[in-house]
């Protein structure tokens, strides 16, 4: 299993681009796989956080996690992808998904409408953009017709991830996408849920295995159950979004903090390998400080995460 690194703040605040830079930096030392700068609507674009992200490292992975597409026209995402993916060397991996309803309804003001269908299309444009050169990207759908052209200096083809819980959502993630990002799966829903429906659609379409980044919040601790109480406040907004309580149903943990990685480093080692046994290819980690001292606890945390890899 890969291990990659949160590189900015995924519980609701904000992290700047001197911190982007140097949680890269740190990440990158760290020997981590991979590092992912969460898309906020109301904070830091994270395409253009990576791209900068890419100056200050030469190896990791910098990915995306997730930008929605409503917002965005795929022509205009997939200019911007290929110029994150030019500035970063090749090393871009854009993670994508169609976000929640309150979303793009309520915040953005858009139809969140037929979003399986929506992003279907979303990634067969974004994968038509990647050709290169000044052919013409033809493609005709239900949602978007597409006649251009895009010739990005230096661009060149990248994993387009799909946020995906839903039956329909990991099926299409397995045909047109390079893989899932999921967030609040156990182990169980990844391993029954999850990892089959997105590798049975690859399979089927004759693709490659997908890749399957679980994403989860982790904070090494000597009292579980005090951390758990710390992290069922933090995530209590979770609870109300219907796409992860319908992931928290499949699974066994029932709650947010009872899926998040809290416990001392045995504990949560075990986890991390039931999460890799389940068909996890990937841990995309959001490491958190819950311990008495949470400067202390969050390093603590940071410093295992990084013995993993």
């Amino acid at each position: 299993m890969r291990i990659g690194v949160f590189i900015g703040d995924v519980s609701g605040g904000r992290t700047s681009i001197d911190g982007v830079l140097e949680r890269a930096r740190r990440a990158e030392e760290s020997g981590f796989a991979s590092a992912w700068l969460p898309h906020m609507p109301w904070s830091l674009d994270a395409l253009t956080g990576l791209a900068l992200a890419g100056t200050v490292t030469s190896r990791i992975e910098l990915g995306t996690a997730v930008v929605p597409t409503y917002p965005r026209h795929p022509l205009a995402m997939a200019q911007q992808a290929m110029s994150t993916q030019a500035a970063t060397g090749g090393r871009l991996a854009l993670g994508i998904g169609p976000s929640h309803p309150g979303v793009i309804e309520g915040m953005h003001g858009l139809s969140y409408d037929r979003p399986a269908r929506h992003v279907r299309e979303y990634v067969e444009v974004l994968k038509a953009a990647q050709a290169g050169g000044m052919d013409r990207i033809a493609y005709e759908g239900e949602v978007y017709r597409v006649d251009a052209l895009l010739d990005v200096p230096d661009g060149s083809p990248y994993p387009v991830l799909v946020a995906a819980l839903a039956p329909l959502m990991l099926k299409l993630a397995g045909e047109v996408g390079d893989g899932t990002i999921t967030y609040w799966a156990d182990e169980r829903a990844v391993g029954e849920h999850i990892a089959p429906r997105i590798n049975a659609a690859a399979e089927a379409a004759g693709r490659t295995a997908p890749r399957v980044i679980v994403g989860l919040p982790v904070a090494i601790v000597d009292d579980a159950d005090a951390g758990r109480e710390k992290a069922a406040r933090m995530f209590a907004m979770y609870e109300g979004i219907p796409a992860y309580q319908r992931v928290l149903a499949i699974g066994d943990a029932g709650a947010p903090a009872s899926v998040a990685l809290i416990g001392d480093e045995k504990a949560v080692a075990e986890r991390v390998r039931a999460y890799a046994d389940a068909g996890g290819t990937d841990l995309m980690a959001a490491p958190l400080g819950l311990g008495p001292d949470r400067a202390e606890s969050l390093l603590r945390t940071e410093e295992f995460l990084a013995s993993l890899t």
